[in-house]
């Protein structure tokens, strides 16, 4: 492959973990020589990295997949890479079903990229799906933000939900060493990064498979310690971490998160279901009142804290009265936001083959209804920030309003207002804000303030 044709273009699906996976894969691919292709057909590498969490996702990849192997027909060069959590699942079976392909990869194998596309370079169809030890983090991903990075502390998951795929695709749950994730944000603090997200499936797991207790029988490693760990890296202003489970949201967690100055006062817990009937056929662990009470010690100690979470309607058996409790459930805590979805059946898990599986008409009226709930409930706790000052860390310009730039207050708030973005990317500015809606808020620049570097 000469020089002047290795551009590479990366199609990302699904959630931040797999966004994460991303940009370390093309950080991978950059050091290997090759450059960015902001249109897939001039790449000479296609990289899908996929999500299976519904169905839609996995149908896309299909239609995506067949025109690049059209297009192989015509340049043989092209390279086919299809990696993630469909990748994962689906195995040789992609490879039969579209032959084009040249490597199939796993989300574990993120980091062999170069190593396997070796394998290909010599003339090899690669299938990487076998369970591996994840190898420490050293590539340099390449962000596709300059300013808030995310940073993998966790992979994989143990818990066995019945509706979820992520177990079987992500692989057995693997924590990195502190030193390694401090080492890693210490990085992205001298390159001017201000905000870091921490990242796990589950993320409140964190330190579980790391050796070491206290004399009281505790692990050494908590995510609560890592928060503490971490927290004084010079140049990060912000720190967030998402997901969190419910069953190991502790209240020293949240003591810390109320303590420690640069963790923002954003909480994305998903409970699922309102019902403890429900929740119990999703084996999630805990029943609604837990989680009410969790969400009571956050505002306990941090009364503005924003709450986001996710919802699923429609799981095989939901009652109507089932349903209601889940309406119950948001309508009693105010979301501040909240990622909702149909029951989609995923294969492999043990909810698919259940006999109650529900009409796509109720799944779909019972999701109308909730999102309806969802958006009034946001536009009441918006309008708490009316008429405050809030700090907003910049992140880009506006794409519909060129005057404007746009970034997220501390509790995750998108916002808008005047501004040039040459001049105020990745600062920290006070704006006041005067227009709030369900999701988003407008606002304008306070006078006589010392923008923040």
């Amino acid at each position: 492959m000469t020089t002047s044709s290795r551009r590479y273009h990366i199609t990302t699906f699904g959630c931040q973990m797999n966004k994460a996976d991303s940009e370390r894969m093309a950080g991978i691919l950059e050091d290997m020589g090759f450059e960015w292709s902001e249109d897939p057909n001039q790449a000479s590498l296609i990289l899908y990295n996929t999500c299976t969490i519904r169905d839609n996702a996995e149908q896309k990849v299909y239609s995506y997949l067949g025109r690049q192997a059209k297009r192989k027909h015509e340049q043989p060069d092209l390279t086919i890479i299809v990696s993630g959590c469909v990748a994962q699942q689906e195995g040789e079976v992609l490879l039969r079903r579209v032959p084009e392909l040249d490597l199939v990869m796993g989300p574990q194998h993120t980091n062999r990229l170069k190593d396997l596309l070796q394998q290909v370079f010599d003339g090899n169809q690669v299938v990487a799906t076998e369970p591996v030890h994840i190898m420490e983090d050293i590539t340099k991903p390449r962000r596709d933000s300059h300013v808030s990075a995310w940073v993998n502390v966790i992979y994989g998951c143990n818990e066995r939900c019945t509706y979820c795929v992520v177990p079987n695709v992500r692989g057995v749950e693997q924590s990195r060493t502190p030193q390694a994730i401090r080492a890693e944000i210490e990085e992205i603090g001298r390159l001017g990064y201000k905000e870091v997200t921490l990242l796990g499936q589950n993320i409140d797991a964190y330190g579980r498979d790391l050796p070491g207790v206290t004399p009281e029988g505790r692990h050494l490693h908590t995510l609560t310690d890592l928060l503490y760990y971490i927290h004084d890296v010079s140049g990060i202003e912000r720190i967030r971490f998402a997901t969190s489970h419910p069953r190991y949201f502790t209240e020293r967690l949240i003591k810390a998160c109320a303590e420690l100055p640069k963790v923002c006062e954003h909480f994305h817990i998903p409970f699922q279901s309102g019902d403890n009937e429900v929740l119990k056929r999703m084996s999630r662990g805990y029943t609604h009142e837990k989680y009410r009470r969790i969400i009571d010690t956050i505002r306990q100690y941090m009364p503005d804290a924003s709450i986001s979470a996710d919802a699923i309607v429609g799981f095989p058996g939901e009652t109507e009265e089932q349903f209601k409790n889940t309406l119950k459930l948001v309508e009693d805590i105010g979301f501040d936001q909240l990622n909702t979805a149909a029951y989609s059946p995923r294969p492999g898990t043990p909810a698919a083959i259940w006999d109650e599986q529900l009409s796509e008409e109720t799944k779909s009226d019972r999701l109308q209804q909730l999102n309806h709930l969802v958006g009034t409930k946001a536009a009441e706790r918006s309008q708490r920030y009316m008429g405050r000052v809030e700090e907003v860390l910049v992140e880009d310009q506006n794409p519909k309003d060129k005057t404007q730039v746009m970034g997220r207050t501390r509790g995750n708030r998108l916002t808008f207002f005047a501004g040039d973005i040459n001049e105020l990317k990745g600062k920290l500015v006070k704006v006041k804000i005067t227009e709030v809606r369900a999701f988003s808020l407008t606002g304008e620049v306070e006078v006589r303030q010392a923008v923040s570097v």
